[in-house]
């Protein structure tokens, strides 16, 4: 966490249009004030940029962690501590500062000086005596879909955990929003767990923050080696004091709340339609990241041959494929799919799912629906064996990159698509069959 305070009074709205309001310190000498924040240390980092692209009047100026979490008031920290993370992170820039421009998520040097030791929940809030709680989760839990699903999970978990011992708990997260261009989905992801109570935006100040009896803090947790080592929802479910290989594989289900979505009746009609002319397929060949994606023409050439080889099914994507494909049994409902609860509703739609390494997966696995996963090398390490109703397929990277440099030089890739030319309709159909 990060405690600071304001040189001028200034307004920053989220992409939902939400505004957090900064205002210049007033009585500093009393810590438990509305003008004093916190927030995690990527929000900070991002509110720095923010304030100096406005004016050089608008500063943020560190306030000692130590004083605030010794307020009577200040509430306890569950899972593992992240004590003076800004303060270790800053020397660490400063003493290894070559070597952390250079340096990957998986050999991050924070992870190395952060508190990474084993925390136990239970203990932590057994002498608790209060029947009626309020827990704040400090910081987004990851930054892509499928993190934020299975930290989900991890959440659910936790809260039933402290279910058991209280009468009532109240959840609410507060979410990085100083430059989060994805705030509006990060937040629609969150929002629609049954257990949340609420989802808010960075900063919260100390008087609001001391108005909670626990508090979990998320900042730098995917900096952290054993995030680099586990499955997500192990990850998180380690980082909330919770000793993930006692928890069952069955319990580690996925779940998204529709209570309160209602879907265009546009988009409702489509899968009518579609439901009508046979069971439904999805079909999602591409991720964000490149190293992940069947090639175009790869994907292409697959679709089609589990066309004619699954009669029985009808197949939609809410990917661009190649614009000339035309078939009778695929539908592109690209355009249907705006938001992150728009694209559940249609997986939620699907008799199985065949996907590469994606949010969707995690996705339908929330809906108990059969999907195929197709892993690379690159992620081989993000085992699926918790996900009953998944089965993967390996693709070898055969490429080999003749560059002579640090960096890639695309020109020098070369055989790099000879691994997924191995990917065979065949094997997809005959595990899609399986599940």
């Amino acid at each position: 966490m990060v405690v600071f305070r304001v040189t001028d009074n200034i307004n920053i709205k989220t992409t939902d249009g939400t505004l957090v309001k900064y205002t210049k310190v007033k009585g500093p000498s009393n810590l438990l004030n509305e003008t004093i924040y916190i927030t995690t240390l990527e929000d900070f980092s991002d509110l720095k940029k923010v304030f100096a692209s406005v004016g050089n009047k608008y500063k943020a100026k560190i306030i000692d962690e130590a004083k605030v979490r010794y307020l009577s008031q200040f509430p306890r920290e569950l899972g593992i501590t992240n004590i003076n993370e800004y303060n270790i992170t800053n020397n660490l820039n400063y003493k290894y500062k070559d070597k952390i421009a250079i340096q990957s998520e998986e050999n991050s040097v924070e992870s190395v000086y952060l508190n990474e030791e084993k925390s136990d929940l239970k203990k932590q809030i057994s002498a608790t005596l209060k029947k009626d709680v309020k827990v704040l989760i400090l910081g987004s839990l990851g930054s892509s879909i499928s993190e934020m699903i299975c930290a989900s999970t991890a959440l659910r978990i936790f809260y039933e955990k402290l279910s058991k011992q209280f009468r009532s708990v109240s959840l609410d997260i507060y979410i990085n929003a100083s430059e989060n261009r994805f705030y509006s989905r990060d937040k629609m992801i969150f929002s629609n767990q049954s257990f949340v109570n609420k989802v808010s935006a960075l900063s919260i100040d100390v008087k609001e923050f001391c108005s909670y009896d626990f508090f979990v803090d998320a900042s730098s947790v995917t900096k952290r080696s054993f995030y680099q080592t586990l499955n997500y929802t192990d990850a998180w479910l380690h980082k909330l004091g919770i000793d993930y290989k006692s928890i069952p594989n069955e319990q580690k289900y996925n779940e998204i709340n529709f209570t309160s979505y209602k879907p265009k009746k546009d988009l409702q009609d489509k899968i009518r339609t579609i439901k009508q002319k046979g069971k439904v397929l999805l079909f999602h060949p591409y991720s964000a990241n490149a190293a992940k994606s069947i090639p175009k023409e790869i994907a292409v050439k697959l679709l089609k041959k589990m066309i004619e080889k699954m009669p029985e099914y009808v197949f939609v994507s809410t990917l661009k494929l190649d614009p000339k494909f035309k078939n009778d049994r695929y539908f592109d409902l690209s355009n249907d799919s705006s938001s992150f609860i728009d694209f559940c509703y249609i997986v939620s739609n699907c008799e199985k799912v065949f996907t590469v390494n994606t949010s969707t997966y995690h996705v339908a696995d929330a809906f108990f629906i059969p999907s195929v996963v197709v892993l690379t090398d690159y992620d081989q390490k993000r085992d699926i064996k918790e996900y009953e109703y998944s089965k993967a397929i390996y693709v070898k990277d055969k490429s080999k990159d003749y560059s002579q440099f640090i960096f890639k030089n695309e020109s020098l890739l070369l055989y790099r698509f000879d691994g997924w030319q191995e990917l065979k309709a065949s094997k997809v159909i005959k595990l899609l069959e399986k599940l």
